[in-house]
This record gives C-alpha cells, sequence and structure tokens, in this order.
C-alpha cells in the first residue's frame, strides 16, 4: 500500500513528471519482432511442383464425311509411322457409286466417240458439196455436248474415287495415339474426332500452379527437370505460356514448358519434378498486404540486419496474380520484406528477430 502511495505521489509531482520518458518512447525502444520474408532467389529455389509430361500439340483426326466405322487398327498408346492406316469406314455404298460413276464414263466416252465421227463425217460431206453447211454445224454442236458429258462423267468418277479414299483414316505424320474416341460399329458423323495423335517430337510439361505462384515466374524462365520415377533423368525445359483461364474447381492456371532435349525415359503421362533455376531475371513478387500505398506511390519496409532496424523503400509495382503483386523495380533479390503490421512502423525503428506468419 505504502509504494502505491509513492508512485501515485511521483506521479503528481511536476519534478517527476518532467524527468520521467513518455510511454510511446519506452516502446519503441523495445526491439519489437516482425513478420518478414527474403524475396528474390531463395525463395524460388525451394519451390517444388509436380507435372506430367504432355504432347506439345495434339492432331484431331476424324473422318469428312459419314459412315460406320468397320475397322480401328491402333489402341492407346500405339506407335505409328506417317500415311499408316488407322481405321476405315464401311465403303459398300461408295463402292457401288465407284461402279456407276465407271459406268458413266464409259457411256459419255462411248457417246463422245460417235458424235466425234458424226461430226468428221459432216465435215467431209461438207467440203465435198453433198451435205448442206447446217448439219455440220449441227454435228459440231452434238460433238462439243458429248465432250461436256464425258469430262462431267470423269469428274463425278474422281470424286467417288476421293470419297473412297476419305473413308480411310491415315496418320498425317509420324506419332504416338494418345486418345481413342470411337469404337467399331460406331455411326460416325463428318469431322467427329475418332483418334487423337500427339507428336513424339514434340514433347511439354504441363503444371497447375496458384495464381500466388505464378506471381514469381516469367516467361522464359529456365526450370530443372527431374523424373519421379527415376531423378537421376534430368533435363531442363522453358516457360513458353501460360493459359490465360483458370480451372473452375482449383482455380489454378496450367503453365507449359517446353522440354529440352528430354531422355527416352520421358514419356507422355509420366510424372515430373519442376524447379526454378533462379538467375539475374528473377521476378521479384510480394503480398498485396506488404505494400503501402500514398496517393500514386508505393513502398515497402526492409528490414536492415546489419542495423536491425526498417527502412521505408519505394517501389514500382507490375502486375497482380491473386494475392500477390510483381515488383518491377525498388527491391532486390533476398531483400527482407516486412509482410504484417506495416502500418505500426515508422523509419529506422528497432526491430527483432523475423516471426512466421
Amino acid at each position: 500500500m505504502r509504494h502505491l502511495i509513492l508512485l501515485i505521489t511521483m506521479a503528481a509531482n511536476p519534478l517527476f513528471a518532467e524527468s520521467a520518458p513518455a510511454l510511446s518512447e519506452i516502446v519503441s525502444a523495445v526491439p519489437r519482432p516482425v513478420v518478414s520474408a527474403h524475396v528474390g532467389n531463395g525463395h524460388l529455389q525451394e519451390t517444388t511442383y509436380i507435372g506430367t509430361v504432355a504432347a506439345g500439340y495434339e492432331v484431331a483426326l476424324g473422318f469428312p464425311i459419314g459412315g460406320t466405322l468397320i475397322e480401328r487398327r491402333v489402341d492407346l498408346g500405339a506407335l505409328v509411322a506417317k500415311d499408316d492406316i488407322l481405321a476405315r469406314l464401311d465403303s459398300t455404298d461408295i463402292q457401288s457409286e465407284l461402279r456407276s460413276a465407271q459406268a458413266g464414263v464409259l457411256v459419255a466416252e462411248t457417246n463422245y466417240g460417235s458424235a466425234e465421227q458424226a461430226w468428221q463425217r459432216a465435215v467431209e460431206l461438207a467440203e465435198r458439196g453433198v451435205d448442206a453447211q447446217t448439219r455440220q454445224e449441227d454435228a459440231q454442236r452434238s460433238l462439243v455436248a458429248a465432250q461436256a458429258g464425258l469430262e462431267q462423267a470423269r469428274a463425278n468418277l474422281a470424286l467417288v474415287q476421293d470419297k473412297l479414299d476419305l473413308a480411310t483414316l491415315r496418320a498425317p505424320q509420324a506419332g504416338v495415339i494418345t486418345a481413342a474416341f470411337q469404337d467399331v460399329g460406331a455411326l460416325v458423323s463428318p469431322g467427329l474426332e475418332v483418334l487423337r495423335l500427339a507428336n513424339a517430337d514434340n514433347r511439354e510439361i504441363v503444371v497447375d500452379i496458384s495464381e500466388q505462384g505464378l506471381a514469381a515466374l516469367e516467361i522464359g524462365m529456365t526450370f530443372d527437370v527431374a523424373l519421379v520415377a527415376n531423378p537421376q533423368l534430368r533435363t531442363t525445359a522453358r516457360l513458353a505460356r501460360v493459359d490465360p483461364v483458370a480451372q473452375s474447381l482449383t482455380r489454378n492456371r496450367r503453365a507449359h514448358l517446353v522440354l529440352s532435349d528430354p531422355p527416352q525415359g520421358f514419356r507422355f503421362g509420366a510424372l515430373v519434378e519442376v524447379r526454378a533455376i533462379a538467375d539475374e531475371s528473377t521476378v521479384i513478387s510480394v503480398p498485396l498486404s506488404a505494400v503501402l500505398r500514398s496517393g500514386t506511390d508505393f513502398s515497402v519496409w526492409i528490414v536492415d540486419r546489419n542495423q536491425n532496424v526498417v527502412n521505408l523503400r519505394q517501389i514500382t509495382l507490375g502486375a497482380q496474380f491473386g494475392d500477390h503483386v510483381r515488383v518491377i523495380s525498388g527491391i532486390d533479390v533476398s531483400d527482407e520484406v516486412v509482410l504484417r503490421g506495416i502500418h505500426s512502423l515508422h523509419e529506422n525503428q528497432p526491430i527483432g528477430r523475423s516471426v512466421s506468419q
């Protein structure tokens, strides 16, 4: 009780009040822990993704005509060479059309031969003055009509022959069958996809990455790739493109990495481990919650571990990915950035160790 009275008396005494430091000065002099993180290469090298080997491009194969599928010579995973026969349609009706077209050509050729002979005879008689000139003109018109009929019959025959050829599905290039959609007996409409063919020489890695992960990546960035089943098989890949639309369920976006001289073990569907190779072009990103805004200016708190203080540094922002934003300038690789409590800091404030969020 005596100590309490003494403290109250000291606080009421103006002499003690003038000599005592302000409470805010006492608090600010104590190093406060901060929630912070290093940005740049270190964080990037620790990030690993699991991807799948896929075809760089695939070709959807189907028939330009309709019919019943009577033969399919390949299954999923089959290796095919260029011009290999993959499937056939029932060509019974087309064969009938072909015979009819061939007969039409024979009839047209006979008509043309008769018309040509009649015209030659009319010309001969007209030159001898035996027949009238009009008879020659009539014969010439008949010859022209017979010639047109022959050309039409031949064109119809060529059309039916092309149709018969279209009933056979051939491989436009060497590759691997990656999908089979129609079985024997199916009624196929024109343009319906029957098979899917992938080029075996053009392989890529597909990885589903969150918006936050994409904030630290850039087109053209190089990745180290290792086969999950055999980590000794390694190669590199380059980020070629990122799908512009996120997947509806996971909200992730698919990144496509082009493989550089992949080993034979990198087969379609194989799982691979992908890790970005940090270099001088590494993209730096920070959470939006770490950015202070003043009008059109943006800044972050940088931890100076030599002095154990924080300093406000102005930055230039780039594209936003989810709750992260890229930093174009103002932050160097491995800088320690304060992530939380940014509104309660001041310049050169002493700080303590970094704590997890």
